[in-house]
Formats: C-alpha cells, structure tokens, sequence
C-alpha cells in the first residue's frame, strides 16, 4: 500500500509502497478515508518524540472503514465507520480501570508508537474500547479531526478547565488546536480572548466569537492587554502553543483560583513557573493529553445538533502525494485552521 514514509528524523520523507497492515487479534485495520495533518506529526519528524522507532509512517487524526477485525474483537464489524482517540487505552492497567485510557500506563497511539494514518490502511489496537462509531451525517473529514486536536481542546476546556458560562478564557495561540479551545468554550458560554501574533490567525478567532484578539506585543504587553480586556484577568487559559514565557504570562495573568491547562508541547526542563504566584492565588496548573473515548457521545451529540462546527476548522484539502511537502513546512509557515489528507488511498 502506499504511505508517507521517513527513515531518519528530518530526513526526507517519501511516498511509497509498504507493507499492508495486519489487525493484531485485539484491533482492526482501517482504511483511511481522511487524516488531519497536526503538529504533532511534525514534532514526531523533528525527532521530538521518544516512542517513534524509525523507520517509520507519521499520522494520527483518522477516520476511515473498517476492512479486517481482529480474532479477539467483539463490538467492531467490517465496514463500520470509525474514528479513534489518539491515545488508546489497554483497558487493563490502573488508569483505564479508573476510566482514564488517555493517560494509560500502555497506550497506543497511531503514529507514534505504531505506523500511522499517512497511508491507505492503518492498524489499530485496542478497537473494543477505544473506537468511536462516526454518525451519518458527520463526514470523514470533520470526524478525522475530532481524533486529537478537537478532542484534546474539548478534555482542556471542559473536564480538566471546567469552563462555566460568562467567565473570561484566555486561548493563547490559534492553530488548530486553540481554535478548537475557541470554538468549545464559547459554545459553553465562556467570554473568549484569543492571543496570536498572525494576524490572519486572530480574524479567524473573531469569526468564530471571540471578543477579544491580541497580538504579538512582548510578554509585558500581552499581560497589560489581557488584564485590562478582561477586567482583572481570565479564570480560565489554555495555552496551545507550548513556549515558556506563554506559561508564565498565563499564569500571572489569572483571576485568583484560576486555572491553566496545558496542551502546546513544550521542550523538557525549559519552563519556569512563576510558583509565588501560583501559591499566593491558589492557581492550578493542568495538562490535557487528548480524550477517552467515553467522552466522545457528549462532544459529537454537540455536534449533531449545531453547537459545535468542527468542520469550520478546515481550510485546506491536500492529497497523501503533499505531505513531504506540507509536513515539513509546519516548523517554517503558520497556516490558520487545520490541514486534512483526504483519501490517501486515491
């Protein structure tokens, strides 16, 4: 089958023919009807990514059908329509038992602990407990989104944020993970300010309703903006682009008790927490790694009925034949919204 194939980190990346997929007794094989292009898999190429083992094919937004199931599988048939949460649970060890498979001790993920979506077929393990059945109505596209950037911003404002109507979120940064944060905390009612120094970035946060831009002012000035745009600081910030000082503007700037949620990746040992302040407001500090799949029903009922519209994050449709180009090129050029491969087997 063909895919987007890498030997070396950096390296080029080429299209070619590989071996086809097995499904391991506890999961599927899935053909891939769309797969968003994440920075993550651009992090994976850099070499940023401990689990990735060379040589390797990146890609972990899917969605796609169901063409073989393994022995062991009992909920899953052949041409069931299906997405996955990036991270898939085991379901054995300690995290899952407790319900939490996005941080199992065991996970897989496609595209970094296993080849990935950038292919016509992809395997995938742990299929009873981790799939997610797409609706009719919501097509390939929008569902291959819903695997990481959607659903990792959905996790940030809503269970790890706790989101409540009428209070300030501040998003900082709007790619297609912070436009997703964007997005899901003004369908709960939030009052939004978005920070971002593209300034085709920011119109798009205005058009999706926030109240709010700022942009590219030093540290100093983005903490001025945001105090004043929100009459004394935000209870909630998400900070989806993963830069140190980001991290310490966030929280200097929150409301007392407020609470920040990480998602953007951030190079180990960079960050420095302003602690005093966290200990004088009583601030939390918080990560979100994406999101179970039992959380998905209540995320896609929201869709299917109108109060959330992933599908406005898309902008751009390539072919599997773009990607060596298009991958490298997330580390030089800020692209708004959100890149899917539609059909890599076409």
């Amino acid at each position: 089958m063909r895919a987007a194939f890498y030997s070396r980190f950096r390296g080029p990346i080429n299209i070619t023919d590989v071996a086809e997929p097995i499904a391991p007794p506890d999961g599927v094989v899935v053909e891939v009807d769309a797969t968003g292009l994440c920075r993550s898999d651009w992090h994976g190429w850099m070499g940023h990514d401990p689990d990735i083992t060379l040589p390797h094919v990146p890609g972990h937004e899917l969605a796609g059908t169901i063409v073989e199931v393994g022995s062991s599988v009992q909920r899953w048939h052949v041409g069931d329509r299906v997405t996955v949460p990036f991270v898939a649970g085991c379901g054995t060890c300690e995290a899952c038992r407790s319900g939490n498979e996005q941080v199992c001790e065991h996970q897989f993920q496609p595209g970094f602990t296993a080849w990935g979506s950038f292919a016509e077929r992809v395997a995938l393990r742990y299929a009873d407990r981790n799939l997610v059945r797409i609706p009719d109505t919501v097509d390939s596209a929008t569902a291959a989104i819903l695997g990481c950037r959607f659903a990792t911003a959905f996790r940030a404002v809503v269970d790890q944020g706790r989101v409540e109507p009428g209070e300030w979120v501040a998003v900082h940064g709007c790619g297609g993970a912070g436009l997703s944060a964007v997005m899901i905390a003004r369908a709960f009612g939030a009052r939004v300010v978005a920070i971002d120094p593209d300034p085709d970035a920011r119109e798009f946060a205005l058009r999706l309703g926030v109240e709010v831009v700022i942009g590219g002012e030093d540290a100093s000035g983005v903490l001025a903006s945001l105090l004043d745009a929100t009459d004394g600081g935000p209870s909630l910030a998400i900070d989806a682009i993963g830069h140190p000082q980001v991290v310490a503007t966030s929280l200097e700037s929150l409301r007392r008790r407020g609470r920040h949620v990480q998602i953007g990746l951030i190079p180990a040992n960079t960050v420095g927490i302003p602690m005093a302040t966290v200990i004088a407001k009583e601030l939390e500090i918080l990560g979100s790694h994406g999101m179970q799949a039992s959380r998905y029903p209540d995320m896609i009922a929201m869709i299917l009925d109108g109060r959330l519209e992933p599908q406005r994050l898309i902008t751009r449709r390539i072919g599997l034949s773009d990607v060596p180009e298009a991958l490298p090129e997330m580390g030089r050029v800020n692209r708004p919204g959100i890149t899917v491969i539609d059909r890599p087997g076409s």
